[in-house]
């Protein structure tokens, strides 16, 4: 018998009943729950599920959402139902660092990623043939002050057009408008060191050298009007020492960040990552 593969999320208000409501009504369909993951937050009293299932074959999504009415309207739940049968479409945009689009082009490859890459959009030439060589088309989108407006206009359509269930900012050193980062919230994700506040601007690993930092990081969070102040999917750190150059810095936040990004892109496509107000839950 072959069998439909789902993933729900939902967040209410806890109280006593949430679980065993859903759980009974999957189990009155004869579907098989695989994994199972909940958080009670203390600090605001919200409740937050993510159930992973199979689906009996003629058992479609229209009627699992059927099914799932009555609790959602019994707990004033807000959820999200994801057929994991369909492959997730991705556009990437990137400047002229191109580390952190290949680490994901290679995940992709080898399957790591269940993805596809549905667009590269750059506002340089410099990673067309990296696109081109992966069979994805390529997007070459320059982008002046004056021309920004216009030019963001032309990477929504592309998302638009494609389908795409998620944006990634592969260093991509445009600074999005409050209007598209709105338009787009919760399905942008970027990438940057983990200095901020202390080294912002221009060479920020030469700028961490003359201060002499012992620990180099990345962090990878969803884009908000907020700049690099949007809440956290993934981070990670290393120990460095006073015997490394500017350039042995470089070379290692360049390993962190492809390996952070390609990290927050799998949670989010596996709805692994909830929003919880400035924060997130994220159930690894």
């Amino acid at each position: 018998m072959s069998a439909a593969n789902f993933v729900l999320t939902l967040s209410c208000t806890d109280r006593p009943g949430i679980v065993a409501a859903v759980t009974t009504e999957l189990a009155a369909l004869k579907a098989n729950i695989a994994e199972s993951n909940q958080f009670w937050d203390r600090e605001t009293g919200r409740f937050f599920m993510r159930l992973a299932f199979t689906a009996p074959e003629g058992v479609s999504r229209e009627a699992i959402e059927k099914a799932l009415k009555s609790p959602i309207e019994r707990f004033d739940m807000k959820t999200a139902l994801s057929d994991e049968s369909r492959k997730k479409r991705i556009v990437i945009l990137v400047s002229k660092f191109d580390h952190t689009l290949l680490h994901l082009l290679y995940q992709i490859r080898v399957g790591w990623l269940d993805a596809e890459v549905a667009a590269v959009i750059s506002n340089h030439e410099d990673t067309r043939k990296i696109a081109e060589d992966a069979g994805v088309p390529f997007h070459y989108l320059p982008v002046t002050k004056e021309t920004k407006a216009e030019q963001e206009a032309q990477v929504l359509d592309i998302v638009k057009s494609t389908g795409a269930d998620l944006v990634v900012l592969a260093r991509y050193m445009q600074v999005l408008s409050d209007n598209l980062s709105t338009r787009l919230f919760g399905q942008v994700i970027n990438i940057h060191h983990s200095f901020l506040p202390s080294f912002k601007g221009a060479k920020p690993y030469h700028q961490a050298h003359e201060r002499g930092v012992k620990i180099i990081g990345a962090t990878a969070h969803y884009v908000t009007p907020d700049l690099d102040e949007g809440p956290i999917i993934e981070q990670e750190t290393a120990r460095v020492t006073h015997a490394m150059s500017p350039d042995d810095l470089v070379a290692a936040g360049r390993d962190i960040e492809s390996r952070v990004l390609a990290r927050a892109v799998k949670l989010h496509l596996e709805n692994r990552v909830m929003l919880n107000g400035r924060k997130t839950v994220v159930f690894g």
